[in-house]
């Protein structure tokens, strides 16, 4: 328990049960993680509001009911490995860990990628391991993966995590034609060469970029 518990709560209560969501293990894992310790100490208190906070570099944390929904759209079991692409401040690994056997997050900016993988050894989350790589490629030393979840906007979905999906994965990302806004899709890869997709609704992220992905 610490000061923020209460916050945690009526966060999972107000934003997440109250827009709709209803899986049990996610919503315990949102009570769960302590998403201020993955801000700024100037930004704690209003980590539990429903909104992404700067995290610098012109990167963010995702609003909590977006990390919700992603996760919940994975359809995660507890022994299910992961990648996310966009590793950001950590936080949604952390989720993700509560949720599966293991987690590979890519980062490409080398100063995230090291604060993260302070926060995420101080709270013990040894299920993670923390990548600087350019994530648009994915990591295909641990491929394939029961479920990819990218946590910035695509121009497309990148040819080559689609391909390091198991049969019956799950790919949840952003994509939409404009750095600014995209649709939420989900693809699930029912054999070598077919792939389900559906939409999800728009969304706004940062861009994703990479060599599958945005230029700088």
């Amino acid at each position: 328990m610490d000061r923020f518990s209460k916050e945690r709560d009526e966060m999972v209560s107000r934003q997440l049960e109250g827009r709709g969501l209803q899986d049990q293990r996610v919503l315990a894992a949102m009570r769960t993680v302590p998403r201020h310790l993955f801000v700024s100490k100037k930004l704690a208190n209003h980590a539990y509001r429903d909104m992404p906070l700067t995290i610098g570099h012109y990167q963010s944390i995702s609003q909590p009911y977006m990390v919700a929904l992603m996760c919940e759209l994975l359809d995660l079991s507890a022994t299910d490995t992961v990648l996310e692409v966009g590793t950001g401040s950590g936080y949604a690994a952390a989720v993700l860990s509560e949720l599966c056997g293991h987690v590979v997050t890519v980062e490409r900016i080398p100063e995230l990628a090291k604060n993260a993988r302070v926060v995420l050894g101080t709270l013990g989350c040894d299920s993670i391991e923390v990548h600087c790589v350019d994530g648009t490629v994915g990591f295909p030393g641990r491929s394939p993966y029961d479920a990819i979840l990218v946590s910035a906007g695509a121009p497309a979905v990148p040819e080559g995590l689609k391909q390091q999906l198991k049969s019956g994965g799950r790919l949840v990302i952003p994509v939409g034609n404009s750095k600014m806004t995209q649709d939420l899709l989900r693809i699930r890869r029912h054999s070598k060469d077919k792939f389900e997709t559906e939409n999800h609704g728009g969304v706004a992220f940062v861009p994703l970029v990479g060599k599958e992905g945005w230029s700088m």
